[in-house]
């Protein structure tokens, strides 16, 4: 018998396996069901990593159900990212990271500051300064006897049962056949020189085959020589960071709310980030104006956490406000993922001159691959190319080389479609889950993106978000409160990520929202 397969001995009465028996069980309800028992065998270990599930014929024979009730519940779990299935190889478990409490050494002084997301698997938004980092807790590991910085992520999903931090894409669609198919075209296509130290700014074929799509896509203007690729934004934000710092810039403009991972990762690098409002049209460019700050980091297309897109007029006062001498850098972190309205151009073509615009495949293929591009002005990039390659010689190079067939071939806007139609069918569920649960909240930013923001205006100065959201965090749920992104005070909200999980899993995390914002 092949390691880790199952075989039966009875039909149609229970299972061996696992001890399934669906007696009593609605035929309605059979999928969920099986779903939940196969989940609870992965999280108490009775289903170990590398272990095959019985066929789906076998155990709907032994089970004396459909075929397709056994097909949907690991198609489930597969998007829930349990398990893997291959042709020929069958669906196998995959391993999942088990806190087995503390096992590092925290700083002086305790530990770092609670609440989601501090030290929560999720990342704190675009351009995250700490969404790369390695997991704290890893079991079977030597304990870490330094110090750590508060705020490295511990693994996904490791905390609670749903994580809905924001930035997390549906990483259980990842491309992988497409993505082979590249790798192997890629090797076969390379020479020796490629997989060599090669130029900072990125392979030469990646930039050209960028340049054409994102003028396409994003209706940027950039040669293929003005493009320097990054390992993520974070990089670019870093890079950014390093090189104004060098020419005298001390402060920043941010958005409020915003992103708290950007803001972080430019601190690191000695700006100060300043706080500009944001309202229901965007950045307020006025209050930028009169702020006499000479650079803005911006979410212009969606801006996070509130979704909206930058008016037309403002867009028309932040190009003039950075002809005039200011510097803007644009996140473009997830406008491939719109659902509701038309495609939001870059801003980088008003002003190539004047603009630093980031993007990366973070959202749109998943954030380890650690692949982004940075496409700044002219009198910025070769300070920028030089720190680039005083950081790390320059980027992996067969990722790049994969990327760039993935994007001739078409394969990456095939698989942005297809996620693009899974995430619209997730963003409904959870809106509608929502609207009928937490009927007296606001939802905010439903057209485009991965996540959803959901405020109350009639609790404005009664409700502490964040104790809300440790309440959540309590049933199971993890959130991100508003608070956490804004810089000055502002009405209380929730910031949720909706990408990673089925509609299932959202609708149940949107009663358990509801429940835990009853008044007590």
């Amino acid at each position: 018998m092949r390691a880790g397969v199952v075989r039966f001995q009875r039909a149609g009465e229970g299972a061996d396996f696992l001890q399934l028996d669906p007696a009593g069980v609605p035929v309605r309800g059979l999928t969920s069901w099986l779903v939940d028992a196969l989940r609870a065998g992965i999280a108490d270990g009775r289903l170990a990593a590398g272990v095959v599930l019985p066929a789906s014929r076998a155990l709907a024979g032994d089970l004396g159900v459909s075929r397709g009730v056994i097909v949907e519940a690991y198609q489930r779990l597969r998007e829930e990212g349990l398990v893997s299935a291959r042709q020929g190889a069958g669906t196998t478990v995959l391993p999942v990271r088990r806190p087995a409490g503390p096992d590092v050494s925290l700083p002086a002084g305790g530990p770092p500051p609670a609440g989601p997301g501090l030290a929560g698997p999720g990342p704190a938004g675009p351009g995250s300064a700490g969404s790369g980092s390695a997991g704290l807790g890893s079991a079977g590991l030597a304990p870490v006897t330094g110090p750590l910085p508060g705020l490295l992520p511990l693994p996904w999903r490791a905390r609670t049962e749903i994580d809905l931090s924001p930035g997390v894409p549906d990483l259980s669609a990842f491309p992988r056949a497409a993505w082979l198919r590249a790798e192997r075209a890629a090797l076969a296509q390379a020479g020796a020189a490629d997989l060599g130290y090669g130029d900072p700014r990125g392979n030469e074929r990646l930039r050209t085959v960028l340049a054409g799509w994102l003028a396409r896509t994003r209706g940027l203007r950039a040669a293929p020589g003005d493009i320097v690729i990054v390992t993520g934004v974070a990089q670019a934000l870093a890079l950014l960071g390093q090189v104004l710092r060098a020419r005298g810039t001390i402060r920043i403009a941010v958005e409020d709310p915003g992103s708290r991972g950007a803001r972080l990762q430019l601190a690191h690098w000695g700006l100060e980030p300043e706080p500009v409002p944001v309202d229901e049209h965007g950045l307020r460019v006025d209050a930028l104006i009169r702020s006499g700050l000479p650079a803005a980091v911006l979410t212009p297309a969606h801006q996070f956490p509130t979704g909206v897109v930058l008016a037309p007029d403002r867009r028309r006062e932040l190009v003039d406000w950075a002809g005039a001498g200011g510097l803007v850098i644009e996140d473009d972190y997830d406008a491939e993922h719109r659902y509701d309205r038309p495609p939001v151009p870059a801003l980088q073509a008003s002003a190539p001159d004047r603009i630093a615009y980031a993007g990366s495949t973070s959202k749109t293929l998943a954030p380890g691959l650690r692949l982004g591009w940075l496409i700044p002005p002219r009198w910025l990039h070769t300070d920028l190319v030089a720190a680039k390659h005083s950081s790390d010689l320059g980027s992996p190079a067969l990722p790049q080389l994969v990327l760039a067939h993935l994007i001739a071939s078409g394969d990456l806007e095939r698989h942005i479609r297809l996620v693009r139609q899974r995430q619209r069918t997730r963003r409904n569920a959870l809106f509608a889950a929502l609207r009928e649960h937490l009927p007296q909240a606001r939802i905010q930013g439903v057209a485009a993106g991965l996540h959803l923001l959901v405020t109350f205006p009639d609790l404005a100065g009664q409700l502490d978000d964040e104790a809300l959201a440790s309440r959540i965090e309590a049933t199971g749920v993890l959130v991100h409160p508003l608070s956490m992104h804004r810089i000055a005070p502002g009405p209380p909200g929730l910031v949720l990520g909706y990408a990673a999980h089925p509609p299932g899993q959202l609708r149940e995390a949107a009663q358990r929202i509801a429940t835990a914002a009853q008044p007590s």
